[in-house]
């Protein structure tokens, strides 16, 4: 009997470390140091189809969690399919994932400290991004440089620093991808909005009514203080709201797509 359960265990173990990648061949990694945040980041690059053959400059989407951007191997609870969906759509974008710090996560995905969770070193991971990884990307890589080719775009706390950047560093950022966001993580985000300067970033808010009690509302809360600093006129801000969506990789896989297309790829 015992043989069998460890023979069971084994096989599970077995199965698991077969999963095979399922990143494209338009997928690579690199590591890069990171002084910010006193150690080294993998990096996921996506070129899209055509780039290696062309002379084109392409627009940019610099993107959190990378391990769950484009490989169920490395996915926490599966991917999004981000490689896939971009050559379907023949987009012609290069996506920037940058590996979250594991047990450092909440500390780098998080502009301010929570009384439960810590955190709060956003600004290290941010200045990372602007200043040693974006000068490095668009020195290796044939980019558009501006705010306008520029996005920033992630999930719950990478919704959050998304949303964090565009105010911190909007001459960078000019678009934002910014799903199920984790704004109950501090007030402060608030009070940031409204004592920011004027924003012009294109902004599309996504989350679902089933991942919390105040998601919706928060997110809502966030977009009042928005109209507020921008002219609802524009039209620079949409917002997703799906019926039955869920706090995981689903919802934000499925929005991904159409996310893209209203950002302008």
């Amino acid at each position: 009997m015992l043989r069998g359960v460890f023979f069971f265990i084994f096989l599970c173990f077995a199965i698991g470390n077969a999963q095979e990648s399922t990143a494209s061949k338009n997928v690579s990694i690199f590591t890069i140091e990171a002084p910010q945040l006193k150690t080294t980041k993998k990096i996921w690059i996506y070129l899209p189809e055509g780039y290696l053959t062309s002379a084109k400059k392409y627009s940019v989407i610099y993107m959190h969690d990378a391990q769950n951007l484009f490989d169920a191997k490395t996915s926490y609870s599966g991917e999004w399919n981000v490689d896939e969906k971009l050559d379907s759509l023949k987009a012609p974008v290069i996506v920037v994932g940058i590996e979250h710090g594991n047990e450092k996560r909440i500390d780098e995905l998080t502009p301010y400290k929570n009384e439960k969770y810590g955190g709060g070193m956003a600004d290290d991971y941010l200045d990372f991004i602007v200043k040693t990884l974006k000068p490095y990307i668009d020195k290796h890589y044939r980019t558009k440089t501006k705010a306008k080719n520029t996005t920033i775009m992630g999930s719950s706390l990478g919704g959050l620093v998304s949303y964090y950047a565009i105010l911190k560093y909007p001459e960078v950022f000019g678009k934002a991808g910014i799903f199920s966001p984790s704004f109950w993580f501090s007030n402060d985000i608030y009070t940031l909005t409204e004592q920011a300067s004027k924003n012009k970033t294109k902004i599309y808010f996504l989350c679902g009514d089933k991942e919390s009690d105040d998601m919706v509302s928060d997110l809502n809360k966030m977009e009042r203080l928005l109209d507020k600093n921008r002219c609802y006129c524009l039209h620079l801000t949409k917002t997703k709201i799906v019926k039955g969506g869920e706090h995981n990789e689903k919802l934000w896989r499925d929005g991904f797509t159409k996310a893209v297309l209203w950002l302008g790829y």
